[in-house]
């Protein structure tokens, strides 16, 4: 899941489409600020990634490096049954 926030719908949606081809990421606007409100989220990008049976295996503020992104998303999917 991803969210989004502070561009216009149009625009997100059109630059969702473009990295979210595979269409299994499901992501929403949240222009209210609700989602960021309820968990504190000052800014973006922040990022969580999720094993499959829904522990959190880590975060992190801020961009990262692709070596590093890699990296984690290796690790994350090495946790894959």
């Amino acid at each position: 899941m991803a969210v989004a926030w502070k561009a216009p719908f149009g625009k997100t949606d059109s630059r969702a489409r473009e990295l979210l081809q595979s269409g299994n990421v499901m992501w929403g606007l949240d222009d209210e600020e609700e989602v960021f409100g309820l968990y504190g989220v000052p800014y973006q990008p922040v990022s969580i990634l999720v094993t499959h049976d829904k522990i959190i295996r880590t975060g992190w503020v801020g961009a990262l490096g692709e070596v590093k992104l890699r990296a984690e998303l290796d690790a994350l999917l090495a946790t894959a049954p």
